[in-house]
Parts: C-alpha cells; structure tokens; sequence
C-alpha cells in the first residue's frame, strides 16, 4: 500500500501541531523556560539612586505589584530582570533584541500575560497574549497578502493600519494571522514585529510571518540561539515552518501595495484610518445607525469637524515608542526626518515630544550612534520609559498601537503614526504627510547634519548569563511531581446555572476593554472594588469628575446584572483580565468564561427584541444549561449555543488548569520529545560566566 499523504497545512497549523499534547499551590512547571521583568509599572525617572522598589516606586499599587513579583521570582526560582538590570525594559522589545527566552526562534510557542505578545509571530513562533490562567482552543487560519511595490515614505506601521482599517478591528476575529506577500517578505525583522504587534488590533489571537533566510540571518549568533550542529539542525526544522501550496486557510485578503500611504487615525479605534492626503469623515454620508453614532460620538470625543482635512489637525504631544516602535529602527527612521528638517529644526512651540526606546540595551544602542543627540538638540525630550499621560482635551501623535477613548488618559486623543510621521508631526506641529521631508534639500540637510555612528546591536551582548533557576530543570521532568494533589478539588469557581437580573443597554459598536476598565485601574493586585471603575470614562466627565448620563448611572440600571450591546465588536482590545473583574466580558471569549462569565452571542434581530426589554427596564433570564435567554411576559426565549467544554466548565465550577493536569503523562512525554527534536529550547544560556557572542557584525550602512 502507498504511504499516507499527509494533507497540506499552513504555518499556523505546523506550529501548533507541533505543540499539541492533549485537547492552587502549583510549582512553575518550567523554571528553565520561564523569565520574569517588571514592564509597565516602572517610573520614567533616573534610576541613578535607586536602592530598592519600596522606596523608588511612590504609586501604591505599582509598587505592590513590583513588590509581588520580586517575591514571587524568589519563592520560585526564576530568572529576573529587576530594576537595576540594564536588560529591564519593554518587554517585547527586551526579549526580540535579546533573544533571553526562546519566544524569538521559528516554530515555538510563547506566552505572556500581554495580548501584544504576537509581537514574536514575526519569527514564525505562535506566541500570544493570555490571562493568569488562560487555556485556548485552535483558532481559524487567515492570511493577508501584501503585494507589490511600497510607495517612498509608506512603513511597516503605515501597511498594519491599513490592513486593520481594511478589515476592520473584528476582521481577523477568532484566527490567527499569517502576513504573507513580496511586501512582508522584503520587511525587516523589526518592521515584520510591528506588524504582528498589531495583529490583536484586528482582532487577531496571534500574527505570525513565515520564517525565511531575513529570519536565519537576524538570529545567527545571537547569544541564545544554537550553535554549531544544533543551529543547522534548527535551520533545517525552521525552512519546513512555511504554508504548504495547496494549504486551505479559513479567510483570504489580498492587498495592493499601491493603495498604501502614509497612514493616520482619527477616530478611536485603530480601525478609524485615513491617508495622510484624506480628511475626517462625514457620519451624515453613513447608513447604517449604530455605525454612525459610533463615528459620531468618536469625532466628538477626538474634537473634530467632519471632513477637516487630516494635514490641518494640531497636535500638543508626540510619542515615539511602546512595543509596536521603540526599536532601534523605529529611532533611526524619526531621527532621519528631525535631520532631514535642517539644522535649525525644533519641535513646534507649544509641543511636547517624547522618546522612549524600548528597553535600556535599545537606549545604549541609540546613544552610541547619536541619535539621542539628535532629539535632544531638536528639544525632543528622551525618556527612561513609557509616559503617555494627556490631560482631557490634549491631541497626541503616538506611534502605540491604541488609540482607545482615554488610552492615553482620561478625555487624551491619539492619533497613531509611524515613528516617521511622529517626528514630521513634532515639528510641524500638526498631522503631516512625511513625504514632506524627502528630496533632495533634505538628503542636503542630512549631508551637512551630525555624522551618526552606525552601531550593531552585537555591541551590546556583553551581559553576564542569565542566573540559573534553582533547581536548574533542563530536560522535562520525570515525575508527575507537578499534577494536583488527589485531594485538591478540580473545582475553583462558583457554578454558573442561571442568571436573572435588570439588563442594561447599550448601543455602541467596539466597546474595547480600554472603555470597560481603564488602565489606570489595572495596577490592583484585587479582583475587588473594580466596580467602581466599570466604564469609568463613560460615567463620568473627565473635566469635572462629576456623573453623566451614562445608562449605568440611571436607575434601574445601577442594580444591572446583564448587559444587552446591540452593536458589534464587544470586548475587543487587549487580553487584560480586570475587565471581567469588574463584571462584564473581554476579547477573548475564554478569558471572560475562565473568570465564571458567560459572554453570548446572538443575531442582530434578537439583540435588538432583547434591548427593547432592557429599555424597558424588564428583568432577563440566562440559562447556560438549557442555552436560552428568557424574557419577560411571555415572550419567546431567545436561543443561544456556546462551546461545549466551556459550557461544561462553567456548569460544573471547573477550574482549566486543573483539568489539564489530568494528563501530565502525555504532557511530561511530549517534553520528553521536545528535549530531544529541539534540544535548543531547553534551558539554553544557563552556564557559568559569560554569555557566547559570535564575532560582532557590523553593518555597512545606516539603515534608516
């Protein structure tokens, strides 16, 4: 008989099929495989005197955190990047430079309590965001093709917007995306992690580019990537990590490259783009009425007039950094166009523009080649770390990856850019197209400017190796010394049966969990007290403080138990879990059920009956056992259907983890094999002394 033919698969597929082992006082499983930094609740200032986290870090809950997570990385072993540690910074541009844990080699799985985690998909790697106690189910595959030329001025960033603005912010809903197409294929590895960055902003689980010889060529000699024999092998593993020909993906979306310019928002929503050259939309000219209230009340919170012309919008704040562009690159390229402005440039009065490079190896760098000089002369002001604060009513050109309704700040408007058009911005003062700064009087400008030194990013890989955890644990463990006690229960949550209770209403189209909770309530170690902050920004003025009209603050609905949105998107955004902690759900619908919620789905036409009852101030009934939403006087029951493991869970209190452990056997054998087709992902850079660097590369031109 022939052998089997095995059927063609995609990227996605080949990773996670790789990885499948079966579809509370609880060790770390993988000390070797596992590092810990503090990332967001770090304060911008010198850290010249610091002595310990106690006394450096004044905000309270900031602190508690920090302070958490120090004890914790003690308690278990753990390798940590602490406040005093040059390596400390974000940390997505911290392990991509690095290469400290493995999320930045092809063909692995990564995951961090941060939805931009996708950002490592850029390396062929699945890696995502999830909650403290996230298990996902496979997602749908869908690739996005970019093809043909760039035109000049059009970057990574400017190709992301686009494609979201495209597909909008529910397009790749429930799939992970692959970036495919000659456009990702002639992208640098930093340009391709901004890319999948962003992939959470299209709703995505994960983004992800097939690795190619760009990939092989970033990674070689990297202190922890494999060496010798072990990195052909791992080259050899890594060139099958790519879509087979005939591969069947769920959704297709073709690109032209030449649809593509520089790109900005002007909404609230990464969705809400525009070229450069357009102008603000006419929510008269839109049909639909949920999506014109939505595009209304976005201009209203941004402070625009319909059909401004993007170029006339003023600005008060520039940022250049965040995890989406705070790479060495993403520096140079803003640095080109503050040098390109001419010797005499500065950013525009009354503008405050801030620079953060991403962790402090990425400062050194930017500081080795001048470009800190280069902000500094100009008045930018060059940062320690993330400080995005806007006071209500201040404008920002921001080169994150949100631009979520007090994303920057309670009543703050952000417009995403490119690290390019930032910088045009900042000295303009107002939105601008960056082809501005192209020609030949700026190549003249750049001549007679300050002449940078180009360094390479293998200067900087001098650190001591990483310290081992204790025990040091390099191939999978050999007991089932992990598993659950026999005597602790499987059952952590409270059984979800019934629920019945006032619904409120809402008619608002992407409700992301920046709205829901925002993120100067994210610092809590509690899942207390966060009702409070429930749509915070909704309920309450941002200038005076005092309650609006906001549903919530109207009675009945103060006492709601059910929430009825009629419009789309509900819950996008990030992964945090805080906001089902404050009782309602988030983008990811297992994180929300993990939390004992149950987020529902129905058609349209039924939303709408059952938004009738919630204005109405009637009471509903969910029953997840026999899948219905009862309403009042005798009105038909509106049917609903939910995934069966999860439905089962949340009848039964059932906790995940403790579910999976179920089946340590096949997990430590699927360890067992790991240890042995990938040895290089296995505790690799725990050895005595320094860190094995390669000969140092030195690039041959700016690479702007």
């Amino acid at each position: 008989m022939p052998a089997p033919v095995n059927p063609p698969r995609t990227l996605y597929d080949k990773v996670w099929d790789d990885h499948v082992v079966r579809n509370a006082g609880r060790a770390v499983r993988r000390p070797d495989c596992t590092l810990a930094t503090v990332d967001h609740n770090v304060p911008t200032s010198t850290r010249k005197n610091f002595s310990n986290v106690k006394s450096f870090i004044e905000e309270p809950d900031s602190r508690a955190q920090c302070v958490a997570l120090e004890e914790n990385v003690k308690e278990f072993g753990l390798t940590y990047f602490g406040m005093t540690d040059k390596r400390q910074g974000e940390f997505r541009a911290l392990l991509t430079m690095r290469s400290f844990i493995n999320s930045y080699l092809p063909g692995i799985t990564c995951v961090c309590g941060d939805s931009h985690t996708s950002t490592h998909g850029a390396f062929g790697s699945l890696a995502f965001g999830i909650g403290t106690s996230e298990v996902e189910h496979k997602s749908k595959n869908m690739r996005i093709t970019v093809d043909g030329e760039l035109i000049e001025g059009v970057t990574s960033k400017d190709v992301v917007l686009h494609i979201i603005g495209v597909i909008g912010t529910a397009g790749g809903t429930g799939a992970v995306i692959e970036y495919a197409g000659s456009v990702i294929r002639g992208l640098s590895m930093e340009a391709r992690m901004s890319i999948c960055n962003m992939s959470i902003e299209a709703g995505a689980r994960a983004g992800m580019i097939a690795p190619d010889e760009i990939t092989f060529a970033y990674l070689r000699d990297r202190p922890l990537a494999p060496k010798g024999e072990t990195w052909d092998r791992a080259v050899a593993y890594w060139k099958t990590l790519k879509s087979d020909p005939e591969a069947k993906f769920d959704i297709e979306v073709n690109i032209p490259a030449s649809d593509i310019i520089p790109t900005v928002t002007w909404g609230t929503s990464p969705q809400d783009v525009a070229p450069i050259t357009g102008s603000v939309p006419d929510p008269s000219t839109i049909e639909d009425p949920v999506k014109r209230a939505s595009v209304t009340r976005s201009l209203t919170y941004m402070g625009l007039t319909p059909n401004t012309p993007m170029e006339e919008i003023k600005i008060d704040k520039v940022f250049i950094g965040s995890c989406t562009n705070s790479r060495i690159e993403d520096l140079r390229s803003a640095a080109k166009i503050v040098l390109a402005a001419g010797s005499e440039a500065k950013v525009a009065p009354g503008v405050l523009a801030m620079i953060v490079p991403g962790s402090g190896l990425i400062k050194k760098q930017a500081e080795a080649e001048g470009l800190d000089a280069v902000f500094k002369r100009a008045g930018f002001d060059w940062r320690e770390r993330d400080a995005q604060c806007l006071s209500p009513g201040e404008r920002c050109a921001s080169t994150s990856n949100r631009n979520f309704e007090g994303r920057q700040g309670a009543g703050g408007r952000t417009h995403l850019v490119s690290p390019a058009m930032a910088a045009a911005a900042a000295i303009t003062g107002k939105l601008t197209d960056v082809r501005k700064f192209f020609g030949a009087t700026a190549e003249a400008n750049i001549a007679a400017g300050p002449k940078l030194k180009l360094t390479s990013a293998f200067d900087f890989m001098d650190d001591p190796v990483l310290p081992s955890p204790d025990p040091v644990q390099t191939t999978a463990p050999s007991t089932g010394g992990t598993s659950l006690p026999s005597s602790e229960p499987l059952s952590s949550s409270v059984k979800f049966t019934i629920v019945k209770g006032i619904a409120a209403p809402m008619h608002i189209e992407n409700v992301d969990t920046d709205m829901i909770i925002p993120k100067q309530f994210l610092k809590t170690l509690k899942r207390t007290g966060l009702s409070d902050a429930l749509f915070y920004n909704f309920r309450f003025d941002p200038a005076t403080g005092g309650k609006t009209d906001f549903v919530l603050n109207r009675e009945p609905y103060t006492q709601a138990k059910i929430l009825v949105c009629t419009g789309k998107n509900f819950g996008c955004g990030s992964s945090r879990e805080h906001a089902p902690w404050s009782f309602f759900a988030e983008i990811f619908r297992s994180n929300s059920m993990q939390n004992g919620m149950l987020p529902v789905a129905v058609p349209q036409e039924d939303c709408l009956a059952l938004a009738e009852d919630a204005e109405a101030g009637l009471e509903l009934e969910v029953d997840l056992e026999k899948q219905e939403i009862r309403r009042p006087n005798g009105k038909p029951p509106v049917s609903f259907t939910t995934d069966p493991f999860r439905r089962h869970c949340l009848l039964n209190g059932l906790d995940d983890i403790g579910l999976t452990l179920q089946d340590v056997d096949e997990i430590e054998s699927f360890e067992h094999r790991r240890s042995e087709v990938w040895p290089w992902l296995d505790g690799f850079g725990y050895k005595a002394g320094k860190i094995p660097v390669a000969a140092k590369k030195t690039a041959k031109k700016m690479d702007w």
